[in-house]
């Protein structure tokens, strides 16, 4: 069963042929392995008082998108808990936990990195379409991170094919999690699959930075993701405490080595709000 059609490539601009899905008001926008990304491009279920609204939301590209995975021979999908909207298709779901230390481990990453413990684990064959969201559904293939994958910025994650390994990586030094006002662990993801994010600004808009033995130094919660090659660390931006204040920088995140960071060069991930209402608020 082709449920996407036979296209090949990260995206394009009508990949599939899914005629259930895709209407006037809705198409794909990108697939990568079993995801692609469903993208209503407007709201016709509205009202008077809100009509207005949603048509220049529509025109401003602030539209819903919903991931839909392919289910074939067998393959399996996690995704966070409560996303799914709907299946169809012989998918079974389970809460992949294989025993109780497996639990524990669970539990203790979700406190740590602020995403749900329990991410449910689909098998089968078929289709699975989740939760609509606001926010941009980026899709990346963890392998091109490198050897060790990448890291997630807390609360991103969103669905990885089931080839995807989870796992906690610490900070390099205690510094990272007290002066940079974050916990001592982020979300890594390694070995050979997709991953979708959740990210409150487009792919288009994000910067992707290739280090080779090289330093990146960051003013702010900008970077959504990283190669786990790579050591960060919050450091000041000068070698005192009275360069650091003079110049009006004070911390910076700190990438060294070899490998790639994204980040967003107009507002944190940590709030949708934030990263669109105003200036003040992108700071």
């Amino acid at each position: 069963m082709a449920l996407f059609g036979s296209t090949t490539g990260e995206s394009a601009s009508n990949p599939f042929s899914f005629p259930e899905l895709e209407n006037d008001t809705r198409h794909y926008t990108h697939r990568l392995g079993s995801f692609a990304v469903l993208e209503h491009d407007r709201d016709i279920s509205v009202a008077p008082d809100n009509a207005v609204e949603e048509y220049f939301m529509a025109k401003m590209g602030v539209r819903r998108r919903q991931l839909v995975i392919r289910l074939e021979g067998g393959n399996t999908a996690t995704i966070q808990s409560g996303a799914m909207q709907w299946m169809l298709g012989d998918i079974e779901m389970t809460t992949g936990i294989k025993s109780a230390g497996d639990l524990f481990g669970k539990m203790v990453r979700g406190a740590v990195t602020g995403e749900k413990a329990i991410k449910p684990v689909y098998r089968g064959n078929g289709l699975i379409v989740l939760e609509p969201t606001h926010k941009h559904i980026i899709l990346q293939n963890v392998a091109s991170w490198g050897a060790g994958g990448m890291v997630v910025e807390d609360g991103m994650f969103f669905a990885s094919e089931g080839t995807v390994q989870h796992r906690l990586v610490a900070r390099s030094t205690a510094s990272s999690a007290f002066a940079g006002g974050e916990g001592f662990f982020n979300l890594a993801l390694a070995g050979n699959g997709v991953v979708a994010l959740e990210s409150n600004v487009p792919y288009e808009e994000l910067i992707a930075i290739d280090l080779v033995g090289d330093t990146l130094k960051i003013d702010g919660h900008m970077a959504i993701a990283w190669s786990a090659s790579l050591d960060f660390t919050v450091e000041r931006s000068g070698k005192s405490l009275i360069g650091s204040a003079a110049s009006g920088e004070g911390l910076v995140n700190v990438y060294r080595g070899t490998g790639r960071v994204l980040m967003s060069p107009v507002a944190s991930n940590f709030s949708l709000g934030a990263a669109t209402h105003n200036v003040s608020e992108k700071l």
